[in-house]
């Protein structure tokens, strides 16, 4: 991992550059008159929820949002007499 120090000031200007560095892997320094005083790593990804990993892989374009569709139902399924669909799933499992 890449490793850069960069002071308060700086830091404070170019917040959003180094946040999309920290994003790309990148490890930044951060000092004060020199000293360092704290580190911008990346969050692994196995501490994100499953909703935050979901919707980094959605930005990322690996997958689609799903789209709700509210108009379109399942439709209530055929009323069929007596046995009737019983031995249709029966007839299907044995294919």
């Amino acid at each position: 991992m890449y490793k850069s120090t960069v002071g308060l000031r700086e830091a404070k200007a170019n917040l959003s550059r180094l946040v999309k560095e920290v994003q790309l892997g990148k490890e930044i320094i951060l000092t004060e008159r020199g000293k360092p005083v704290a580190k911008l790593t990346p969050i692994k990804q196995e501490s994100l929820s499953l909703k935050e990993r979901l919707n980094k892989l959605e930005q990322s374009g690996w997958l689609v949002p799903l789209q709700k569709n509210k108009s379109s139902k399942v439709p209530t399924p055929l009323p069929l007499p007596g046995q009737k669909a019983q031995e249709l799933l029966q007839e299907d499992r044995n294919k």
